[in-house]
């Protein structure tokens, strides 16, 4: 009986770095990719892609004919992020860098790279901050991310004012905005939620050339009026006459609550208290706090 074979492995390390080297080389290359908008020539090896990745299996499917091939247009993926994609296809490694990581995460999940997928987020759950939470929320709830949407999430609750003047925050969906204005653990008062929205309405209107409060319709039901004190529920009834923004009977609802000196969350007007509000006289009448 012949004995049964024994595999040996040689050193991971030069093998890796051979084929690293092969990463955007014309040389012994077989197609050639025209990435993002800059339109960058960047050349790969069909048999390497094909084996390692579904998409580009079935994306190098054919056969390429005589003559020198098309070049395959791959136009909404940064050229940054594809060639990291390829380091990872070619190496089963990668060097990922703070501004570039969603992208690339984004490219892994359109890709069907479960393990670069994974490799994103964990990078990303480890370099989070006020610049990067609110981009990569926008990701998460794009691509149906569910743990990273809850660390961002929770991010955003510990870190709440600065997010809301980010950039990011501004650039947010509606979708992705959502998950926050429903979080009772906003360390933010109300008033200032209420003008953070304001201007994430203006920005989007400018950028959909839609009006402000067709906008906001999604997210400002989510506002909780009633905890604002009368005089400030007054300013911003009339800002909201020059300036729609919030529904009149989303105001009315919270004038009720006022009236009755009592909270109904069910008659439309939630008044649950927030880690970040601020106290006043009238929320002793409110019969919904802070959980």
């Amino acid at each position: 009986m012949e004995p049964l074979g024994l595999v040996v492995h040689g050193k991971a390390e030069p093998f890796s770095e051979a084929l690293r080297s092969l990463v955007n080389n014309p040389r012994y290359s077989d197609v050639c990719f025209v990435v993002g908008q800059e339109r960058q020539e960047v050349f790969a090896h069909r048999c390497l892609l094909a084996c390692r990745c579904n998409f580009f299996q079935r994306l190098l499917g054919t056969e390429p004919g005589p003559g020198v091939p098309s070049p395959v247009v791959l136009s909404t993926v940064p050229t940054e992020a594809f060639l990291a994609v390829l380091e990872f296809l070619y190496t089963n490694s990668v060097k990922l860098h703070r501004h570039s990581v969603l992208e690339v995460l984004t490219a892994a999940v359109e890709y069907g790279l479960e393990e670069l997928r994974e490799l994103c987020l964990q990078f990303v759950v480890k370099v989070l901050d006020v610049e990067l939470v609110c981009e990569a929320l926008q990701v998460a709830v794009t691509f149906g991310l569910g743990p990273l949407q809850e660390r961002c999430v929770a991010f955003i609750e510990a870190h709440s004012q600065e997010a809301l003047r980010s950039q990011g925050f501004l650039e947010l969906s509606a979708a992705a905005l959502l998950p926050l204005l429903r979080s009772d653990k906003l360390c933010v008062d109300e008033a200032e939620l209420v003008r953070a929205a304001r201007s994430w309405a203006r920005v989007g209107a400018a950028v959909l050339e839609r009006p402000v409060a067709e906008v906001a319709a999604p997210v400002v039901k989510e506002l909780r009026l009633a905890l604002l004190a009368p005089a400030e529920l007054s300013a911003l009834e009339e800002q909201n006459r020059q300036e729609p923004l919030i529904p009149a009977e989303q105001i009315v609802e919270a004038w009720k609550c006022h009236a009755l000196r009592r909270g109904d969350e069910a008659r439309g007007a939630p008044c649950r208290r927030r880690r970040g509000t601020l106290p006043r006289e009238h929320h002793r009448f409110l019969d919904l706090s802070f959980k």
